[in-house]
């Protein structure tokens, strides 16, 4: 028979368990309405700027600026973002396994990364991969300036000549309890389709100073916004799926301690059915 005390040492440590799970809840879930705030800010610039460029990409001349040039090389960097902690679900996981159907898509090809967070820098290094730059601890201060630094080194890498393509993979928000994983591709540019008859067809520009600094605007402004909104996306993601997998685990506590409060109490009325029942004994022992 179960040692009561045992039980009642296990419930407890449920409890404790559970009382962690909740504070974790609620503090993703007010981290989680401040990430939302900000991405849902930031998502319409960014997809009307990608827009632009896309759009702009299909009618300009390419040789005006590196960042533009259309390579066909197989050295591909990829952006991956994951988190620094674990106890969010699929989170990571995911954009792990993302990852890895990336690289076994580009079996042969020379593949470079970025990774930002502890959990896809731990996989990528285990596997002995080429980590050109790692940011631990980016949920931390993460602004637009750090997203201009990372955009930079983008760029650079891109107009040197030192990678022909350039993935940036991340979880994209959609809800508290669904978050999308993206591989979306940051350059070359992919321009958009070009209409050739009727009333959209393709139509010039005129540059003003002059198309060289515009699209060299325009492109560094691209590399920074699109950084900076794949990270915000992971962040709330991240949060998101910390809140869910948090709610689920202390819904499974209250389960399990529920169960174990009914074994317990079944295990002490056995204990003193027992007890009884050597006492009668005892007693019509005594007569006898």
């Amino acid at each position: 028979m179960a040692n009561l005390r045992d039980i009642k040492r296990r419930i407890r440590s449920v409890k404790n368990t559970q009382q962690i799970t909740k504070a974790m809840k609620l503090v993703s879930a007010s981290k989680l309405r401040k990430a939302q705030e900000k991405i849902l800010n930031v998502r319409p610039y960014a997809v009307k700027l990608m827009e632009a460029l896309q759009h702009l990409a299909a009618r300009c001349n390419h040789d005006m600026h590196p960042l533009l040039e259309d390579r066909q090389g197989n050295r591909t960097l990829l952006l991956v973002i994951a988190s620094d902690k674990g106890l969010c679900g699929a989170f990571n996981s995911n954009i792990l396994r993302k990852t890895a159907q990336v690289l076994r898509e580009k079996d042969g090809d020379a593949v470079s990364f970025i990774a930002a967070g502890r959990k896809g820098r731990d996989f990528l290094r285990a596997r002995k991969y080429n980590i050109q730059h790692e940011y631990i601890g980016w949920a931390k201060g993460f602004d637009y300036l750090k997203a201009a630094e990372i955009g930079d080194i983008l760029g650079e890498l891109y107009a040197r000549n030192a990678v022909d393509k350039i993935y940036v993979v991340y979880n994209e928000f959609k809800s508290v309890i669904q978050q999308q994983v993206v591989l979306e591709q940051l350059l070359p540019i992919v321009p958009e389709a070009m209409p050739t008859k009727g009333r959209e067809a393709p139509v010039s520009y005129i540059y003003e100073p002059d198309e060289e600094s515009i699209l060299d605007h325009l492109l560094k402004r691209y590399l920074t916004v699109e950084v900076f909104r794949a990270f915000l996306e992971s962040a709330a993601s991240e949060h998101g799926a910390r809140m869910t997998a948090m709610d689920n685990a202390t819904r499974n506590a209250s389960e399990m301690i529920g169960g174990l409060t009914l074994f317990y109490n079944r295990t002490r009325q056995a204990y003193i059915t027992k007890e009884l029942i050597e006492v009668v004994n005892g007693a019509e022992a005594l007569k006898g």
